[in-house]
């Protein structure tokens, strides 16, 4: 599972698709709907949200708008709840340039064409849910070490 901390607009059609359904797969985790992926260290960020389920709720909902941006259409109905608003929860400049790293070689192999839309993106903007603050990779990343600030 990974729940990008970056704005969705970077990912390509198959990440932002795998962010929608990996996303919705939280939600569920989050309601207690499944016996499955209920320790992912992923999902500590949004079990410290004052509320966890609007908390994904909007990820989700932000997501959903890049999809619509797009011409895509993914199936707003299954977000069950919103309300934690913009910059509800924080990401540190470690976490985001660590995943801006991981993001763009995935892109590289994945969709060689997509990083070039890319060029010119000096910090990378994270996903209307998050607040940057500064810090290291967060520690409940799985390959967390140490990171430069995105730009730096």
């Amino acid at each position: 599972m990974r729940l990008w901390s970056l704005h969705p607009r970077y990912l390509d059609r198959q990440g932002l698709t795998a962010c929608w359904r990996e996303a919705l797969l939280a939600q569920a985790v989050l309601a207690g709907r499944t016996k499955g992926y209920t320790r992912h260290p992923q999902l500590q960020r949004f079990r410290q949200a004052q509320d966890p389920s609007a908390a994904i709720g909007d990820y989700l909902a932000a997501v959903a708008d890049e999809a619509d941006r797009r011409g895509y259409h993914y199936d707003r109905a299954k977000v069950e709840s919103r309300g934690a608003g913009r910059g509800a929860l924080t990401v540190t400049t470690g976490q985001l340039s660590h995943e801006w790293g991981h993001l763009t070689r995935k892109l590289e192999q994945r969709s060689p064409d997509w990083p070039s839309t890319l060029l010119g993106t000096g910090v990378p903007e994270p996903h209307p849910l998050f607040q940057v603050v500064p810090g290291d990779v967060e520690a409940w990343e799985v390959a967390a070490g140490p990171a430069q600030p995105p730009g730096e």
